[in-house]
């Protein structure tokens, strides 16, 4: 059963022409404090997210968390897989050696990496399953019956989804624009079997290694009640999933710009999420485009030459303590990328450098600390500061001056700068998830933009 939504405080937010976001500790409690304010949507289609981690994760508290610098070493991986897939040096398929199937590969980023969590329903009647989200990716899947754990399949919270129980399920065709769509050799369109039955089949290859594969399936999709599903949902029934850890979650909700993904098959053409402050309170997921009174609104740019999946925008300049930083356009010049599976925001060196100059200058009254990992070399002792810790504001300025005015948890993290260099001047940006947090992140994909609500969760 699909958890029941109940609605606290409305925030009415006005239409500033800055997103500015209220300041957050940068603690997190040893509780679930739920949600901080409610949504104002036009869309019901409304789901609760949370962090894997901690108080309001639908995983068992006994779940070991990650240290930081674990979190940022997967991090790294996630990355630096999104950074060779833009490149084209990721494969677009790859022989199995166990049948005569040519299967396509989506080479995706480190599922280990995904830090948020939404609990859906699949199948007639529907059956809960808790899935990952991600924005850099295209394909969903769940673990199915027939996957053996731990032999085959990793242990998850939820039961396996079981397609001979539900009454919708079907898998997709061989043949079929569905199947076609998952790779673009249409000789290699994952087909399987003899005779008339021939069912598609997908494999998903992530960045560390970690797989998963299966048949094609299409099923109902509910999300927070029966009056918002989708109907004949395309998605990877998986009957082997490995080297996935200790995850817990049942699957992933692919919300990438690619035809596989979940938005590409609605009619919203739109969707957004709020990420909360910390694992101690709830965000949202939301499938429809809300009214864009309260939004900094950016263009949205889709690079044809890289694929589809992934949604950027553009970066013009960075804002610290109120003072625009010296950092040229040009340093801007190869655009970011909205993800929400990244965990630390990646700049042009150029911009880190002028980022890091101000950060150390107006934190000079806190004693520096060494960093948890390489990612980060801008960090402090704050064990004595508690919540009295002046955070300078940092604001980022995008295309068309849509400015967002950071949230205190997203600028720095368990005592660091929460950003970090992408070392090459050349290469795109990424927008992560750290920074994103207490915002509505809105992915317009028909209206062609980006936009940011600020203490939206």
């Amino acid at each position: 059963m699909i958890p029941v939504l109940y609605l606290l405080l409305l925030l009415c937010i006005s239409s500033p022409p800055i997103a500015q976001a209220s300041t957050t500790s940068t603690k997190s409690k040893n509780v679930c404090s739920g949600h901080r304010v409610d949504v104002a949507l036009s869309s019901a289609a409304w789901l609760p997210l949370n962090h894997r981690h901690g108080p309001c994760s639908p995983f068992p508290s006994s779940e070991k968390i990650p240290s930081t610098s674990d979190v940022l070493r997967r991090d790294r991986l996630r990355v630096n897989s999104i950074w060779r897939g833009l490149s084209g040096r990721s494969s677009a398929v790859a022989k199995r050696g166990d049948d005569d199937a040519t299967v396509p590969t989506t080479l995706g980023t480190s599922l280990n990496t995904l830090e948020y969590v939404v609990t859906v329903g699949l199948g007639t009647p529907a059956v809960n399953q808790t899935l990952h989200v991600d924005t850099g990716s295209d394909v969903s899947w769940v673990q199915c019956r027939r996957c053996p754990v731990p032999t085959a399949c990793h242990r998850q919270n939820d039961p396996l989804f079981d397609p001979a129980k539900s009454s919708t399920y079907s898998p997709v065709p061989c043949g079929s624009a569905a199947c076609r769509n998952l790779g673009s050799d249409l000789d290699a369109n994952g087909c399987s079997g003899s005779g008339r039955r021939r069912d598609c089949k997908f494999v998903v290859t992530y960045g560390d290694g970690s797989n998963t594969n299966g048949t094609y399936s299409a099923d109902k999709l509910t999300l927070n009640s029966a009056a918002h599903a989708v109907d004949g949902f395309r998605f990877g029934c998986s009957h082997a999933a490995q080297q996935f850890g200790a995850d817990r979650a049942a699957g992933l909700l692919g919300l990438g710009g690619g035809k596989p993904s979940l938005v590409s098959q609605t009619k919203e053409e739109a969707f957004s999420y709020c990420l909360p402050p910390s694992a101690s309170y709830s965000g949202f997921l939301t499938l429809g485009a809300p009214p864009r009174s309260g939004f900094a609104v950016t263009p949205m740019y889709r690079r044809s030459d890289v694929g589809d999946t992934y949604y950027f925008v553009h970066l013009q300049a960075i804002v610290v303590a109120g003072r625009r930083l010296r950092i040229p356009t040009t340093a801007f010049a190869a655009g970011a990328v909205m993800d929400s599976g990244t965990v630390v925001t990646r700049l042009p060196p150029a911009a880190y450098r002028a980022l890091r100059a101000a950060f150390r200058k107006e934190m000079r009254a806190y004693p520096r600390a060494p960093p948890p990992s390489q990612i980060f070399d801008t960090c402090y002792n704050l064990t004595n500061s508690g919540d009295d810790v002046k955070v300078p504001s940092v604001a980022l300025v995008f295309d068309r001056g849509a400015t967002v005015e950071l949230d205190r948890s997203g600028i720095i993290l368990n005592g660091c700068l929460a950003f970090a260099s992408n070392g090459d001047e050349a290469s795109f940006g990424i927008i992560g998830n750290v920074q994103q947090r207490t915002f509505e992140v809105l992915y317009d994909i028909g209206g062609g933009a980006v936009g940011f609500r600020p203490g939206a969760c």
